[in-house]
């Protein structure tokens, strides 16, 4: 059954995967959010399996307003997280939130490590920043892509826009066989969008 509406965020779809009710992080995230003037727009797409990318990634404090919605909306997602972040007690905390400590220096086999997650999964949402990095870039990694191909599921894009302190969901892409040209239409559709310090060039 599909999740009820309110202001601060867009209801989850059924299909949608979710962590075990909790009232109180869930109260917990919403107040997050309403106290730093966050809402959501857009609406989710009701499929079981997909990459969801967030960008512009320019702060530290997209962590913390994208894990507020996590919390506020009771979605289940895994993410990539870098490997020295998984400190005691940080560590425990991040892996009961979904994400999985990886270390870039020895990256082989994350892609395939990461769409063998999703295609064994029931329901499964994968989160990747397509930046790699809180810095403005010229190109995009391709680690998404190459996951999302893969495991045969489509690209979902979020933003984060901050002259109007909201967190959008975008439409989904299907991937191609061209990795250049899908990663240029999806980048292209970020451009409207303002993170904290930069946009999407």
């Amino acid at each position: 059954m599909a999740d009820r509406a309110d202001d601060i965020v867009v209801p989850l779809p059924p299909n949608a995967p979710r962590v075990s009710p909790n009232a109180f992080t869930r109260w917990l995230g919403r107040t997050v959010l309403r106290v730093g003037g966050w809402r959501m727009a857009g609406s989710w797409p009701d499929l079981p399996r997909l990459v969801l990318i967030a960008a512009p990634h320019s702060s530290n404090w997209d962590g913390i307003w994208g894990f507020a919605f996590k919390l506020a909306l009771g979605l289940d997602v895994r993410i990539l997280g870098k490997h020295q972040l998984f400190w005691w007690p940080l560590g425990p905390i991040l892996r009961r939130l979904g994400v999985i400590a990886v270390n870039r220096s020895a990256a082989h086999g994350v892609v395939e490590q990461a769409a063998t997650l999703i295609v064994t999964a029931d329901n499964l949402w994968f989160v990747v920043a397509p930046e790699g990095t809180r810095k403005p870039v010229d190109r995009w990694k391709p680690g998404f892509w190459r996951i999302a191909r893969a495991a045969d599921v489509p690209v979902l894009p979020v933003y984060f826009h901050y002259p109007e302190k909201t967190i959008g969901v975008g439409p989904v892409f299907e991937l191609t066989d061209d990795m250049t040209a899908d990663i240029a239409r999806i980048r292209a559709w970020y451009r409207p969008w303002q993170g904290k310090h930069h946009g999407t060039n």
